[in-house]
């Protein structure tokens, strides 16, 4: 399945699934690069994968889809809600001074206070999550996201 904007979980909870079923522990939480709530449809990779797992689940992703924001503070912790429609959808929130923000949004069992509060706490001094960036190292090693695939799109 290509990369299709708006549609990013059809393409990667059938391998984060996979994944998960070997694990040897349960985790508590998920954080995901990509959005929750802050998607067209409001029900990005992150709202999936905590609906599927029925656990707590928080959108953390580089760049968003949807929704504007006013401007966000140089210092670390500072944020501006993403507001689309007149519904608040997450917040670019910066993790290290004077780098780009990052758009945090709820995906399934939190609330955005504590999904900020999450990735604030993950990011020990870097613009990315570690749980996140560690996922997306993991999967450069292993080549699972890198396989070449070709597709038919008449």
């Amino acid at each position: 399945f290509p990369y299709v904007p708006g549609l990013l979980s059809f393409r990667e909870i059938p391998i984060i699934m996979e994944a998960w079923k070997k694990l040897s522990i349960s985790p508590d939480l998920v954080m995901v690069d990509g959005q929750g709530i802050a998607h067209p449809r409001r029900f990005g990779i992150a709202s999936h994968l905590g609906l599927l797992l029925n656990i707590p689940s928080i959108g953390c992703a580089k760049s968003r889809l949807i929704g504007e924001h006013g401007p966000v503070q140089a210092e670390a912790g500072s944020y501006s809600y993403l507001i689309d429609k007149e519904e608040t959808i997450g917040a670019a929130l910066r993790t290290r001074d004077s780098v780009n923000p990052v758009y945090v949004s709820i995906g399934h069992k939190i609330d955005l206070a504590g999904a900020i509060s999450w990735v604030l706490n993950c990011c020990r001094g870097l613009r990315l999550p570690e749980p996140t960036r560690l996922a997306h190292m993991a999967a450069g090693k292993t080549g699972a996201f890198s396989a070449k695939i070709s597709y038919n799109m008449k």
